[in-house]
């Protein structure tokens, strides 16, 4: 009794670590600035479609309206913008009405004549990451500046740069100027750390070679002490993240 006791309790806590149940907010095209009339397309990309997720945003002049309710219009998982304008720049996410949220993007539309085409997700640390200075009626490879928090990174000739291995210390808030058409808005880039991703790869497992190794165990009846697989288990979960740390401690030092 005690055996499927701890059995039945090491299930619930790999359930309750390994699954999110959580949608996930993507945006095509993929940028976080779009010219106004531009056609954007947001969709909630999720695992259980029982949850009932709903695309919510906020603006300077409205909060948490759904799709469809004076903006853009619902297909299926999706909602369509097909003339975006300023008035729509604001951030948007999903929502579930059992309570949970998806992650969160910041949508701007400019009526300027320049664009950054950056990242709307994070990126995972140690990506390339690409960044596109362009305009709306002229070709995209015009020369153009990038620049991080205000300070000068390069100039490209192309109208596009490449961040190379980003680490966290490439997080910040970028925009573009393109000499003759002016500058971009700003938006923030957001690094995400691989530790969390180390947890997440290591600690499924685990639990689950528990519970397997714990079922042999009331089979077998050997006499082995379960808490000793568990102490093993989380041992080596702890040794391959301190040696991932190690390799990630010397890629943060990039810089670009």
């Amino acid at each position: 009794m005690k055996n499927a006791s701890l059995l039945w309790l090491l299930i619930l806590i790999s359930l309750l670590s390994c699954t999110t149940n959580q949608a996930r907010l993507t945006v095509s095209p993929s940028s976080s600035q779009f010219f106004i009339r531009d056609f954007v397309s947001l969709s909630c990309e999720e695992d259980d479609s029982s949850a009932g997720w709903t695309l919510r945003r906020n603006t300077s002049k409205q909060q948490r309206t759904q799709c469809g309710d004076g903006w853009g219009e619902a297909a299926g998982s999706s909602c369509n913008i097909s003339y975006i304008y300023t008035s729509d720049s604001g951030v948007y996410w999903c929502e579930s009405r059992e309570g949970p949220i998806s992650n969160m993007v910041n949508l701007t539309v400019t009526g300027g004549s320049v664009i950054l085409q950056s990242p709307v997700l994070p990126v995972m640390e140690g990506d390339d990451v690409t960044l596109l200075c362009k305009t709306k009626t002229t070709p995209s490879n015009l020369p153009a500046a990038f620049y991080k928090d205000g300070s000068l990174i390069r100039k490209q000739p192309t109208g596009h740069m490449t961040i190379q291995h980003v680490s966290r210390s490439d997080e910040g808030l970028y925009k573009c100027d393109i000499s003759g058409h002016g500058e971009s808005p700003s938006s923030w880039i957001t690094v995400t750390v691989i530790r969390l991703v180390c947890h997440l790869v290591v600690f499924c497992p685990y639990f689950i070679s528990t519970l397997l190794s714990v079922s042999l165990y009331q089979h077998r009846a050997n006499g082995n002490d379960p808490t000793v697989i568990l102490a093993t288990a989380a041992n080596a979960e702890q040794r391959m993240c301190e040696d991932y740390d190690d390799i990630a401690a010397v890629t943060s030092e990039h810089q670009f």
